[in-house]
């Protein structure tokens, strides 16, 4: 059975930086696109960084661009989202998703983890 596991969430303060963790199991994660979104209270889902099966090729919102970097970890079937220079306006919860596409949008994603909570507040 494919599941996804995110970990890392918390309480950051403005300017700070926090790493999610997404462990895969059930499958190899290489052999998918894993995407990264999240949903703030009010808000549709958004699509936030992926990386691709192949050559592992990386996208970006422009929200977050230069300042979240994503990156894979084929020994530990672990995809990974550094998030730099927090803002307030990232404060929402956070998911990982799995398919084989190569998209930001969540109606793309059929795999999803259950979500963790990222808090920027000072």
């Amino acid at each position: 059975q494919l599941q996804l596991v995110e970990s890392g969430g918390g309480l950051v303060q403005p300017g700070g930086s926090l790493r999610l963790s997404c462990a895969a199991s059930g499958f190899t994660l290489d052999r998918y696109t894993i995407g990264w979104f999240r949903q703030a209270p009010g808000k549709e889902r958004e699509g936030v960084s992926c990386i691709t099966s192949s050559f592992g090729v990386t996208h970006y919102a422009d929200s977050v661009k230069g300042r979240f970097i994503i990156s894979r970890d084929n020994a530990k079937n672990t995809v990974y989202l550094q998030m730099n220079s927090l803002k307030p306006e990232d404060t929402a919860v956070y998911y990982c998703a799995a398919d084989r596409v190569i998209s930001l949008s969540p109606n793309d994603y059929d795999y999803w983890g259950q979500g963790i909570q990222v808090t920027v507040a000072s």
